[in-house]
């Protein structure tokens, strides 16, 4: 059954939110990967709303909603947008940038989440060594500075099959989809506008107070050291846990929807 939605927006001190909201239930809220938007969970959205009210928004400058004008924090945001659905506590499902988001919530507004879910993803201050991805962001940000749009999705789309891997080896339709969402929010932007993002510091001294359950899922063929530090996430915090979807790399809930949906409702129905 598909679940139909529209696209719903919330006034926010800078500018309208936009995210969806559907079923019923306890909230679970679903947060999409850096460049793309909400639609990123287009499979799980009808899924989970069988069960559980569901809150996917899109992150400021992404998607349908509107880019930062002053300073801002992904955690201020997601508190905002909960308190004004007064959806909290909420299970926060993150992926990738998401997964991020939802790390930054539970440290800094514990009151509105229940549970994380945090797939391709450890803490907002994780930085990228692996020597492949050093070379897809060098990529991507040459492609930028020349104002070469294409040359930047190029490089983009590599993340989806991952180092091991080549586009053939993926799913047209999934990599059709992320490059809709990267272009749609890539055209949103120009290369020399200010980035007002505010980032979290200091967060690995304050994970081990995480006292909500947290499970991170990865992909098998993702950069190790990320999922290193998503299993060492697992590790600290109070009550944790991991888990790896084989054969993919940093889209699991694209690419295999349904062993990412088993994962996550089965921890789902654990709270």
């Amino acid at each position: 059954m598909t679940v139909v939605s529209d696209l719903r927006f919330f006034t926010s001190a800078d500018g309208d939110l936009a995210y969806r909201d559907t079923g019923a239930g306890d909230p679970v809220v679903l947060l999409h990967s850096g460049f793309t938007d909400h639609r990123v969970f287009d499979a799980q959205i009808p899924v989970l709303a069988r069960e559980y009210r569901v809150i996917a928004p899109d992150v400021r400058g992404h998607g349908a909603s509107a880019n930062a004008s002053r300073p801002f924090r992904w955690a201020d945001d997601l508190a905002a947008l909960l308190r004004h659905l007064d959806a909290g506590p909420a299970v926060l499902v993150g992926v990738s940038m998401g997964g991020a988001i939802a790390i930054d919530t539970v440290l800094e507004y514990p009151e509105l989440v229940r549970a994380v879910v945090a797939c391709g993803a450890s803490t907002s201050e994780f930085e990228y060594t692996n020597p492949w991805v050093r070379e897809v962001q060098a990529e991507q940000a040459a492609a930028l500075g020349a104002g070469d749009v294409e040359g930047w999705l190029t490089a983009f789309l590599r993340f989806v099959p991952g180092e091991h891997r080549s586009l053939d080896d993926v799913d047209p339709d999934v990599l059709r989809r992320v490059r809709e969402m990267a272009l749609g929010t890539l055209s949103k932007h120009s290369p020399d506008e200010e980035n007002h993002h505010v980032p979290l510091t200091d967060t690995w001294p304050r994970v081990p107070k995480i006292d909500v359950p947290v499970l991170t899922v990865n992909g098998a063929l993702d950069a190790p050291e990320l999922v290193a530090e998503a299993e060492r996430l697992a590790r600290t915090v109070r009550s944790g846990r991991s888990a790896t979807i084989d054969g993919v790399a940093h889209y699991p809930n694209m690419e295999k929807p349904d062993a990412f949906e088993e994962t996550v409702t089965g921890f789902l129905r654990t709270l």
